[in-house]
């Protein structure tokens, strides 16, 4: 279920009438409007307001030929039925939000005079989120003396923030929040720059929840990112534009109804997202401990019958030895050996270097599967390098590392890279072929199932097996080792991560018998996709 689309499906229902009935006894929307023109009107008189905040105001009526058009206060009149996003039910309006609000800008506070510690606290963009504030978060504070100097910026109850800066084109700000009763027990909040402020004139006429459900429809945040401001990375949006927004107005008895509907249905939301993210924690342990049964060879029992891992090793020796004397292959420089010594922990040798073995990788094996590395039985080159400026030959498609998931691959964005003819070969991959990212998210795992061949770029190892050994079972020994952190914690690198294929040759594996390799994939197969039906339903 798309939870995020639910929720705006119902904010849109919301204010297009279509969530809660209407009734005809309740006072419209243009009288409530009208009663807070006349109170802005006031305020100017008492010098709560300056007149330049009421000098945009208008109103918003439908003329006998049924279009909508604005009257502004210098009485002109201008037709802005092209603005109109969809048609109100009887007893609503459309308004200015400036019509119903002022506006606050932020405060641009000198780092140099934050302090450690006090009960005066600063509101940043990172505090702002859709229906949350939280500014204990990356916490700042100010003193007593500057909180004085700039209280013109201190927030009150059923004040509505909103971030102004983000990243443009992505549409990751613009979020808004209700400041609360509680947000302001113990603290005094303050806004910082690029966080904006809604203040509602009359806050039993107009309820301030409703207004922040408006302005998170899908509608509105169209409207306001299509003003969008800014460099290359840095999207804004302007004072102007948000006050310029149109915002549907019902009557006010029916602002609380739409608010407590929402809530409803949007609490019942959260709570299947909770459910649901605890669901998901709960498969990915159980799949974690199948795999953990599977590979210690606890998943399906053994057959006598099955021809021995030893056996397995052995043929795969004759078979490397045989394409190294063909020319087809070169000696593994680097081969390695897992033995268990006479101590009875088991050891890992590469050329002369020797040592132990971490215990998370150890165990008791069943009497006929074998401790192995990769290196004993498959080949692991990574792909060609990009490089624009380098490569020559022909175009061809290629895979990338987010070409590749957890047991498939991704088709649908390809890019292509210049081959030589010479290159080809080397850089194919085939049926069976076992891919592992190198970068990226290290080690996520696919086998390569179509009888067309592909290239591959240098972010994927391509593990090629010999003697029939199965693929899928070595793709979900490395879903083993990721579901429990095994990977990251080999991979090198500060800030990005890799899997060298130096690394990756040297993991043990627990090699069973070809014939339980097919048994424990086919039975890996059958509960993974049980499990998966459970997360989709």
């Amino acid at each position: 279920m798309d939870t995020k689309a639910l929720r705006q499906k119902i904010l849109d229902l919301a204010i297009r009438g279509k969530l809660v009935p209407q009734d005809s006894n309740d006072e419209p929307a243009s009288v409530l409007l009208e009663r807070i023109r006349q109170q802005k009107q006031q305020m100017v008189k008492e010098g709560k307001l300056k007149p330049k905040d009421i000098k945009n105001d208008s109103v918003i009526f439908v003329g006998e030929d049924n279009l909508h058009y604005e009257k502004f206060s210098d009485g002109s009149v201008k037709c802005i039925e092209d603005e109109i996003p969809f048609e109100l039910p009887d007893g609503w309006a459309w308004a200015r939000l400036g019509t119903v609000v002022t506006f606050v800008g932020g405060y641009a506070y000198k780092s140099n005079r934050y302090v450690q510690h006090s009960n005066n606290l600063l509101i940043r963009i990172g505090n702002v989120k859709n229906n949350s504030l939280t500014p204990h978060v990356a916490k700042t504070c100010i003193s007593d003396e500057y909180a004085a100097e700039t209280s013109g910026y201190r927030l009150r109850v059923n004040d509505i923030l909103f971030t102004m800066t983000g990243t443009r084109g992505k549409r990751d700000y613009f979020f808004s929040c209700l400041i609360k009763k509680e947000d302001l027990s113990g603290a005094n909040l303050f806004l910082n720059q690029r966080v904006g402020c809604l203040r509602l004139i009359d806050t039993k006429l107009m309820i301030p929840d409703y207004f922040v459900e408006a302005i998170q429809s899908s509608c509105v945040l169209d409207a306001i990112f299509a003003t969008e401001t800014g460099n290359v990375n840095q999207g804004n949006i302007g004072s102007t534009a948000t006050l310029n927004l149109l915002i549907p107005v019902p009557p006010t008895s029916e602002q609380y109804k739409i608010f407590e509907r929402t809530y409803s249905l949007i609490s019942s939301i959260d709570q299947y997202d909770i459910e649901s993210a605890e669901l998901l924690c709960l498969i990915h342990a159980i799949k974690s401990k199948i795999l953990d049964l599977a590979i210690r060879g606890q998943l399906v029992p053994q057959a006598p019958a099955d021809e021995p891992a030893s056996v397995l090793l052995e043929r795969i020796r004759t078979e490397k030895e045989e394409l190294i004397r063909q020319g087809k292959i070169k000696r593994d420089k680097k081969e390695s050996v897992i033995f268990r010594g006479e101590d009875n922990s088991y050891y890992v040798r590469q050329d002369t270097h020797t040592e132990s073995i971490d215990e998370q990788f150890i165990f008791e094996l069943p009497d006929n599967w074998e401790w192995c590395s990769l290196l004993n039985i498959a080949k692991i080159e990574l792909g060609k390098t990009l490089d624009s400026a380098k490569n020559i030959g022909t175009n061809y498609p290629y895979l990338r590392s987010v070409n590749v998931r957890w047991n498939e691959v991704d088709l649908s964005d390809l890019k292509e890279m210049r081959f030589e003819p010479e290159e080809l070969d080397r850089y194919t991959v085939r049926r069976n072929d076992l891919l592992i990212c190198e970068g990226g998210d290290v080690g996520r795992s696919c086998v390569w199932t179509d009888e067309k061949e592909i290239l591959y770029q240098n972010a994927l190892h391509r593990v090629r097996f010999y003697g029939g050994c199965n693929p899928f079972y070595f793709m979900y020994y490395m879903m083993y080792y990721e579901s429990r952190g095994i990977i990251k914690a080999l991979c090198k690198g500060v800030t990005i991560k890799h899997l060298t294929g130096n690394v990756l040759s040297l993991i043990p594996f627990a090699l069973p018998p070809i014939e339980e390799q097919g048994r424990i994939v086919e039975r890996l197969n059958r509960i993974f996709v049980l499990l998966d039906s459970i997360i989709c339903d």
